[in-house]
Formats: structure tokens, sequence, C-alpha cells
């Protein structure tokens, strides 16, 4: 099915949308599950921590993309990566590549936007905080930049989109991923 209408950006920009974007995120969270085993304390320099980017660590930027979901039991972290690619591969089939690019990017952007937001704010209003604890505290806060909430936004838009789809919780409990959104 062939979308008639295509915004000028996409007319534009659409040739530069990253096909099966979501296959490449869990690529992502694989690398970022490899470093948490091989060097637990190298994740930590991959955290989106503002403070440490405006002193430097630009790399940040882009590099909290890796820091997986968080998943002690390796099972469940396997079910979740897989179910993650498939809920975004049907979003991008029928939002089209460009439109799922756009939406995943933007969260980045959003989050990275809002931890910005966060470090100006507690400079201009927290200042006994920050006198306190100094750059201790975006190291505590930083872990809180992830990207849970672009996976919560991402299973969000594939139940407004499909709301009658059923999945097994549990395995064998059918349920509608409406009542789940």
């Amino acid at each position: 099915m062939e979308r008639k209408y295509m915004s000028p950006f996409e007319r534009k920009f659409g040739k530069y949308a990253i096909k099966n974007l979501s296959f490449v995120l869990v690529i992502c969270y694989a690398v970022g599950y490899l470093i948490q085993l091989i060097a637990p304390s190298a994740l930590f320099y991959l955290t989106l921590n503002p403070y440490a980017i405006l002193h430097g660590q630009i790399w940040r930027i882009v590099t909290w993309i890796l820091i997986p979901p968080s998943s002690q039991n390796i099972f469940f972290t396997l079910i979740m990566l897989y179910f993650y690619c498939s809920i975004g591969t049907s979003l991008e089939r029928t939002w089209g590549t460009y439109r799922y690019n756009v939406y995943l990017f933007s969260g980045a952007l959003f989050t990275i936007t809002g931890a910005f937001l966060l470090l100006g704010y507690s400079f201009l209003f927290q200042k006994d905080l920050m006198a306190a604890y100094g750059a201790d505290y975006f190291r505590m806060v930083s872990g809180m930049f992830s990207t849970y909430y672009v996976n919560m936004s991402i299973f969000l838009a594939f139940a407004a989109t499909f709301p009658n789809m059923q999945v097994l919780l549990f395995f064998f409990i059918p349920i509608k991923v409406k009542i789940l959104g």
C-alpha cells in the first residue's frame, strides 16, 4: 500500500532514512549488554551526562543509546529485544521508514534536550544542591537519561496504531495491546 501524500521534508530527506531502525537499536542494546558483561564500569562513561558533555566528553551525546534497558534475566532480555524489534518493524511498515525515523530520532533529541534543560534548571534553581554535590549530582542523575522512555513511546505508538492486536502475556494469557498501552 503506497501512501499518496508525501510531505516536502519526506520528499527531500526520505532517501536518508535508515531502514530497519528498530533492528539497529536492538544491535546497539546488544553491544551495550556486551560492554556490561565485559567491563561494567565502562558503561558509566557512555551515559547521557550533560555536565560531562559540556566538559569535553561529547561522545556521550550519541553513546547513551548503547545503554541497554536493565535486566538481570537473559531470557527476559532476549524476549524484550525481540519484542521491540518486531513492534518497531510493524510500525515502520505501517508508517513508512522516514516517519518512523523521525519519530525515533525526535524522541532521542527530546531526551537530550531534557537532560540539558535539567542541567540548566539545576544551576539556576538548585544552587545549594549543586554546591553540595557538584558534578557528582549528574553522575547520579545521568542513569535516568536512557532509552527507556523512547522504548515506552514505541510501545505506546504500537498500541495506538494496532489497538486490537493481541499479545500473549506470560506466554498464554491473550491480552489486547490497547489495554497494556
